[in-house]
């Protein structure tokens, strides 16, 4: 088992940034790849960004290429999603997630999902 807890959701204006951060528990973080995800109102979840277990390959979603980067440190358990140049449509509950596969848009899905952590972006 893999426990995953992420933290650094908020309120932010439009153009500003947050950065969120999961730290991981359990079993060894850095077998896992790991990933993000967001459910917007009314939306389905969807794949924001995945990292490799190495951290040597990332993947994002069109929507935040250019504005979003994940990275992790595996010496501390934690996978983070620096976002920048936020706008209103990426107001969405956040989830982090970890697969012994690849997470990418396309992959199947992660094996343990965090609680999720709410970001705001006002206009």
């Amino acid at each position: 088992q893999v426990q995953l807890v992420e933290s650094g959701g908020g309120l932010v204006e439009a153009g500003g940034s947050l950065k969120l951060s999961c730290a991981a528990s359990g079993r060894t973080f850095s077998r896992y790849a790991m990933g993000w995800f967001r459910q917007r109102p009314g939306k389905e979840r969807e794949f924001v960004a995945g990292i490799t277990w190495s951290g040597d390959w990332t993947y994002y979603a069109d929507s935040v290429k250019g504005r979003f980067t994940i990275s992790r440190d595996n010496a501390k358990n934690t996978v983070y999603l620096q976002m920048n140049s936020l706008k209103p449509e990426d107001t969405a509950v956040y989830y982090c997630a970890a697969s012994e596969s690849v997470v990418t848009a396309g992959s199947r899905p992660p094996d343990y999902w965090g609680q999720g952590t709410q970001v705001t972006v006002s206009s």
